[in-house]
């Protein structure tokens, strides 16, 4: 039933567009942006796509944009789903599945999330090495399809060394500073305590959201290749001297997104070049 429902979605898909895409790119609150720089675009609202959940969060346009980065054929998800507006994990991760039907090999994930590490600003760019999943659940809980994975996916490599290397090469080639870290993920809606930043801090995590994990997993059980860069909009509870709102996360990702749009912009385009 499910794999039927994905099938049907990526069908739909395909009869809007001839590219074939190969490279995956979904964008986090106030990223949405980096959809300008692509050409030749189709854009195919999530609303017009059978099955597709519907995103409801401020700064999430809702749109799967086909279209050209360099020689590179990519599909953006321009809004994502997130585990706190109520949505299952099955549909948190639906697009990603759709992604693979579509012959989607690779997965760029963005967002706009925390910082936890001290010597990180807001407005800075991270480079995610691993995750640490806090939300108490699984996108793979469940009966398992062979055809899209294995019962039991290795995450060793969850964000590919040969991918942040290579971003790595290209930020200094157009001196973009950065930071690399491990992403944790908080349930949400509410932002964090100031005691939870402390155990998360305690238990290594640089960067804190409420987004990423899961889409990191089902790709990797779907045999992508994934390269998460998260946007630091704000600091921690208990590291900022201020409260948090989502108009200043969007603010400040709006501002940061030049800087990733030419980063990704490069990095797409050298994607498969070794």
């Amino acid at each position: 039933m499910f794999y039927d429902m994905v099938k049907e979605s990526a069908e739909y898909i395909r009869q809007k567009t001839e590219r074939r895409p190969t490279i995956g790119v979904i964008l986090g609150s106030g990223l949405g942006g980096l959809v300008d720089i692509m050409e030749e675009k189709t854009v195919i609202p999530y609303s017009d796509i059978p099955h597709f959940p519907q995103s409801r969060v401020a700064g999430h346009a809702g749109n799967f944009v086909i279209g050209r980065i360099g020689n590179a054929v990519v599909a953006a998800m321009q809004g994502r789903f997130h585990f706190y507006e109520g949505f299952a994990m099955k549909e948190v991760t639906y697009p990603i599945y759709v992604m693979k039907l579509l012959g989607i090999e690779s997965l760029l994930v963005t967002n706009a999330c925390g910082g936890i590490n001290p010597s990180f600003a807001p407005g800075d760019l991270m480079l995610l090495t691993d995750y640490i999943n806090m939300l108490g659940t699984n996108p793979l809980i469940g009966e398992n399809d062979e055809r899209f994975g294995v019962r039991f996916p290795d995450m060793s490599e969850a964000y590919s060394r040969k991918l942040i290397e290579k971003a790595e090469s290209i930020a200094d080639a157009l001196h973009i500073p950065y930071k690399k870290g491990v992403y944790a993920i908080f349930p949400g809606p509410c932002y964090e305590t100031a005691a939870e930043i402390r155990a998360y801090a305690r238990l290594g995590a640089d960067a804190i959201g409420m987004s990423t994990v899961p889409e990191t997993i089902a790709a990797n059980y779907l045999g992508m290749n994934v390269l998460g860069i998260a946007c630091i909009t704000n600091m921690a509870t208990g590291i900022a001297k201020e409260k948090h709102t989502h108009e200043e996360v969007v603010r400040i990702a709006n501002e940061s997104s030049q800087k990733l749009c030419s980063w990704v912009k490069t990095i797409v385009e050298n994607w498969n070049c070794d």
